[in-house]
């Protein structure tokens, strides 16, 4: 590494770690306020406080990431143009696209840090959260156990209702399985007390029930009671059932490829969100970089009222992308639009608008010029 880049490095790492540490550190103080209470007034134990903040932190740190990126880029790189140090880089020879690599580096390690937290820690905390409150301010631990769970499988034409559903075991409670024809009706029905599943074998162990057939009109043609019965063959597992119920943005990286997989059946309206959140998790770490492209081209300035110009603008761009990031995301899980659009389409837009923001700095033309009351006013008096 070039003694500039060292250099360059060393002016920006500084006042990233202040930003990013005190953005945790705000949001550490305002959740302890808002929780004080639920901490100390059930006296819970000090391990549950400590894992609570454990699994908050990967998604705190994916949102601060970003936010502090820009702002100790625009911090850094006002400092040297104000002291005249990105002049002299550029008289030395040294060309605007040269002084960004060091910054590109930051922000590719920047990236993988985020994307290996938005792969699983991330998404799972809000479910972690709500877990955990729960036993701090009851005392007691969240039922391992799932109640009332309703399965379409639309492939196979069987229907499921699960009342009692083991988390941790391959064990369902009050199982009721219709099995229907092409055309919609019921030919079998299963009942049985308890349903084991057994992974390696790819079977169902029912127990404890009985199965009633039914002719194409309706009507009971036979029923047979039996203590034991196995099926093979069976496409349904415990976690294609149990993912009927999750939440797409509580799911990690992993399981939304595995819950597509499975669940490919689906309507694509009901896909939609899992398809999105999908490409989701590999675009927000990708921010990290584009907010590369939008800070340095505003950061680095000649004047004091350069300096406020670019500062104002990265963060009005910034916003605009937070609010096309909501808006994307809300069309892709309605289905509005294809999900790489909705996940990558932000991204793509701010970062042709950093890229432009970039050669326009790199030809050493003003911003001021993309002013359009500014031009609107030369053509008038021309």
């Amino acid at each position: 590494m070039r003694i500039l880049d060292r250099y360059i490095l060393r002016n920006f790492l500084v006042p990233f770690l202040y930003c990013f540490l005190g953005f945790i550190a705000i949001w550490l103080v305002f959740d302890f306020a808002e929780h004080s209470a639920d901490f100390f007034s059930t006296k819970s134990a000090h391990h549950l406080v400590v894992q609570y903040y454990k699994s908050q932190l990967p998604q705190i740190i994916v949102l601060v990431l970003p936010v502090a990126l820009l702002l100790s880029l625009l911090f850094s790189l006002s400092k040297m143009s104000r002291s005249n140090e990105i002049i002299s880089m550029l008289a030395a020879g040294q060309s605007l696209v040269r002084i960004t690599f060091p910054f590109l580096f930051i922000g590719l390690a920047v990236a993988a840090g985020s994307f290996v937290m938005n792969r699983k820690l991330a998404p799972q905390a809000d479910a972690a959260k709500k877990r955990i409150l729960y036993q701090i301010s009851t005392g007691f631990e969240v039922p391992p156990y799932s109640l009332s769970q309703l399965f379409r499988n639309r492939a196979d034409n069987r229907t499921w209702f699960v009342q009692v559903m083991q988390l941790k075991k391959s064990e369902l409670v009050g199982v009721h399985i219709s099995q229907q024809d092409d055309e919609g009706n019921i030919i079998r029905k299963y009942y049985a007390t308890y349903a084991v599943y057994e992974p390696l074998a790819k079977t169902w162990n029912f127990i404890s029930g009985k199965t009633v057939d039914f002719d194409a009109e309706g009507n009971q043609t036979g029923e047979k009671v039996w203590p034991g019965l196995k099926i093979q063959g069976w496409s349904e597992t415990p976690w294609r059932i149990m993912s009927a119920t999750m939440e797409a943005q509580n799911l990690s990286l992993a399981d939304l490829r595995q819950y597509l997989r499975i669940n490919s059946d689906f309507p694509d309206v009901q896909l939609a969100p899992y398809r999105t959140h999908f490409h989701y998790r590999w675009a927000v770490p990708a921010t990290c970089i584009v907010v590369i492209f939008i800070a340095v081209p505003l950061g680095i300035v000649y004047s004091r009222r350069g300096v406020l110009a670019g500062v104002s603008g990265s963060l009005f761009i910034f916003f605009g992308m937070i609010f096309l990031d909501k808006l994307f995301l809300a069309l892709g899980k309605g289905g509005r639009i294809p999900a790489p659009i909705a996940a990558w389409g932000p991204n793509a837009i701010f970062a042709i608008v950093g890229f432009f923001l970039l050669y326009m700095r790199s030809t050493n033309r003003d911003m001021s010029d993309l002013n359009p009351w500014k031009f609107f006013h030369r053509t008038t008096h021309t």
